[in-house]
């Protein structure tokens, strides 16, 4: 991209006759530089669940070209779509998975998990090293996990398969281990690979802000990924004459994502607050608490209050949300819209009414429409 920087630290004459002098032009480049590199930052392989590109059929002809044009990704990342271009399609699907579940699990709150129309996909609001920011890293690791582990099992992927987990202890002896479960040691460990590649080209000074931030980062994306094996689960079949259970198969299977969410959100929920020592590692903020482990959330900074919109924060405001007027938590509408009151109106909604099933064996549903308040915050 030609920013036509060659020419900024010449002599200017303005049409008002003043002249440009080295210490404005430095400051002017030391701007420049600095908006660049939020630019650069701004940049997320998150973009990967809103590209066109992702359909296996792009990677099988000029794959390197591609990966290099793919926005979002970092050197390291590139060269992991180099050479494992048939995973780039399900990384995506994972990044869209966990955007998907971020936004069901705040559906009620201020920050909803919108996205916006760039290549950072959650914009300014990932800058700030708040408890949400915690979250969408681990949800979007943990999406990426579950992506490729089945990605595996359905044959789409040719270096890896089936699972080859190990047969677990407990299971009784009469009980077969195989079947084709999910592959959750080569997903894990392909998402950690792809994931924290980015944080792991970075290298900044003990003590700073950017280098907290890039602990937190890896530690939240290690807590989805260990999410997602601790909801694995061993899953059987049973063979036998006329439907009996006297012999069972059994695999490894990933739990429903819903329960990912399900359990990130009761993480992010209990999320600690952490600070740099004069080691510069991360460390509890409020030591009487108990330390949080390898599976837990963690966050360095406040969280706004997303009520208003602002562009330094990324926050979209709750300006036009709906809110919910019988309730008290954080979907009514006294918190959602910040004491700032609420607008009411009559909406037309079309709903399934008046099922019935029909042997055999479907159920037939008419559809019906009425009339119902709505209360939209000001």
């Amino acid at each position: 991209m030609n920013l036509g920087l060659s020419c900024v630290c010449r002599p200017v004459c303005w049409p008002f006759g003043s002249l440009l002098d080295s210490r404005h032009c430095v400051f002017a480049l030391t701007l420049l530089t600095l908006l660049m590199q939020v630019v650069v930052e701004a940049n997320s392989w998150w973009s990967l669940a809103m590209n066109p590109l992702l359909i296996p059929e792009a990677y099988i002809i000029g794959a390197q070209p591609l990966c290099s044009q793919l926005v979002g990704l970092s050197q390291g990342q590139k060269k992991l779509c180099q050479l494992y271009q048939d995973h780039m399609q399900y990384i995506g699907e994972g990044a869209k998975t966990g955007i998907r579940e971020c936004q069901y699990q705040f559906r009620h709150r201020r920050w909803n998990c919108s996205t916006v129309d760039n290549s950072s996909v959650f914009g300014r609001v990932m800058q700030i090293g708040s408890r949400e920011t915690a979250f969408t890293y681990a949800i979007s690791a943990a999406g990426v996990v579950n992506a490729v582990s089945r990605a595996c099992r359905e044959g789409e992927l040719s270096s890896c398969g089936c699972s080859r987990a190990a047969r677990p202890k407990d299971l009784p002896r009469d009980w077969l281990w195989g079947g084709c479960g999910d592959n959750l040691n080569y997903g894990y460990r392909f998402s950690k690979e792809f994931v924290d590649a980015r944080e792991r080209e970075k290298s900044y000074p003990k003590g700073t802000y950017e280098s907290a931030r890039l602990l937190m980062n890896l530690h939240n994306n290690e807590a989805g990924r260990r999410t997602v094996s601790d909801l694995a689960h061993v899953s059987c079949k049973c063979h036998g004459v006329s439907g009996s259970c006297s012999l069972k198969t059994c695999w490894l299977q990933l739990a429903d994502f819903r329960k990912v969410g399900d359990a990130l959100k009761e993480k992010y929920d209990s999320a600690a607050a952490m600070k740099l020592n004069s080691r510069g590692k991360l460390v509890q903020m409020h030591s009487k608490f108990n330390a949080p482990t390898s599976h837990d959330l963690v966050y360095i900074e406040s969280s706004p209050d997303y009520c208003l919109k602002n562009q330094s924060t990324g926050s979209l405001g709750t300006v036009g949300r709906l809110c919910n007027k019988t309730s008290e938590g954080m979907d009514g509408c006294e918190l959602m819209c910040c004491g700032r009151g609420y607008d009411q109106y009559k909406a037309q909604i079309v709903e399934r009414c008046h099922c019935k099933f029909h042997w055999c064996c479907y159920v037939k549903c008419k559809r019906c429409t009425k009339i119902v308040d709505q209360f939209v915050c000001k």
